[in-house]
């Protein structure tokens, strides 16, 4: 089998959730929001809580809401595909960078963690292992932990109505992108491993300028990927 598999416990998932919690008001607002807005596309709270329950994917489902019509054909359903795969492109180089974590593990048990897996997770696992944890657990706990608390806040959020229908309205759109960058500053390793994500974000502002759609999420993270391939080859 090669290289042993790191240790799973229920220590490291209590540990994981434990790290996860600090992004807990951001995700019930972030959920709260979607609930919101599909009550307002006219989606049932059996329909609403299902796609949370089964898609857990919160920026992809406020944008598929955005996307949402009472009638649809099947250019439409492609289309909404397309623009949901874009956005969530993001998780192939995410779940690329952890791979050799969990690759030693069964591929049932990846595929049941990788449904669970998260931007929070990714911020959370590389934390972990730049601190030399091991324990794939934490990984789990934080997706879990993250999915009921994004599933029952839906919930409350479908409930609520339209009392916040448009989330960019009161600025909810920020509150994960704050809570992330916030999560991401104790990985700072000096500027010289700063400047995949600098190029990253670079790219990914004039992208958004300069075209229509989530084009920029692709192109700024293969950007930056590049960049960090370049740079941990010269070093």
């Amino acid at each position: 089998m090669g290289k042993a598999a790191a240790p799973m416990t229920g220590a490291g998932m209590l540990l994981g959730a434990r790290k996860v919690a600090v992004l807990m008001p951001g995700v019930v607002v972030f959920a709260v929001a979607f609930g919101a807005a599909a009550a307002g596309k006219g989606l049932s709270l059996f329909e609403t809580a299902l796609m949370s329950a089964t898609v857990y994917a919160g920026v992809a489902q406020l944008v598929a809401m955005e996307l949402w019509r009472p009638e649809w054909s099947w250019g439409a359903i492609a289309g909404l595909a397309v623009v949901t795969a874009t956005v969530n492109a993001r998780m192939v180089l995410q779940g690329a960078s952890l791979q050799p974590w969990f690759a030693a593990y069964p591929k049932t048990l990846n595929a049941a963690h990788l449904f669970l897996f998260t931007d929070a997770s990714w911020v959370i696992g590389t934390r972990y292992r730049a601190e030399g944890g091991r324990d794939l657990g934490v990984l789990i706990g934080s997706g879990l932990a993250l999915w009921v608390v994004w599933l029952i806040a839906t919930v409350a959020g479908h409930l609520a109505g339209a009392l916040v229908s448009d989330p960019r309205r009161y600025g909810l759109d920020l509150v994960m992108p704050i809570f992330f960058a916030a999560m991401i500053v104790p990985l700072w390793r000096g500027r010289r491993a700063a400047l995949p994500w600098v190029v990253a974000g670079l790219v990914a502002l004039v992208t958004a300028k300069l075209f229509e759609g989530y084009a920029f999420i692709i192109v700024g993270a293969l950007s930056g990927a590049l960049v960090g391939a370049f740079r941990d080859d010269a070093a």
